[in-house]
């Protein structure tokens, strides 16, 4: 099992910058890929930006040259940098962690709301 806790969400505006973390505790040695997905309201949750274990990286094409992904295996982290904000950020942001067999984790999710 493994658990998922985000945060840095808030409030900022368009244009302004936050970072999320999201730490990861139980069995973190079996994880491979993390990530940050994001559900709008009245919308479908969507990918943000995955991370694999050996670092490389996919970003959705919304937030390329934006956002930036990160992860500390030493500390169980993931981050997401988030840059040059627009109001179509506003979202709740999940962190995403697959472990051993496929089995997907997600955290409560943190609520990011940028004004225009």
């Amino acid at each position: 099992q493994v658990q998922l806790v985000e945060s840095g969400g808030g409030l900022v505006q368009a244009g302004g910058s936050l970072r999320l973390s999201c730490a990861a505790s139980g069995s973190t040695f079996r994880i491979g890929v993390m990530g940050w997905y994001r559900q709008a309201p009245g919308k479908q949750r969507e990918l943000v930006a995955i991370i694999t274990s050996g670092g490389s990286t996919n970003y959705a094409d919304s937030v390329k040259g934006r956002f930036t992904i990160s992860r500390d295996d030493a500390k169980n982290n993931v981050a997401l940098q988030m840059n040059s904000l627009k109001p179509e950020d506003t979202a709740v942001y999940y962190c995403n962690a697959v472990g051993y067999a496929s089995v997907t984790y997600w955290g409560k999710g943190t609520l990011v709301t940028v004004s225009s």
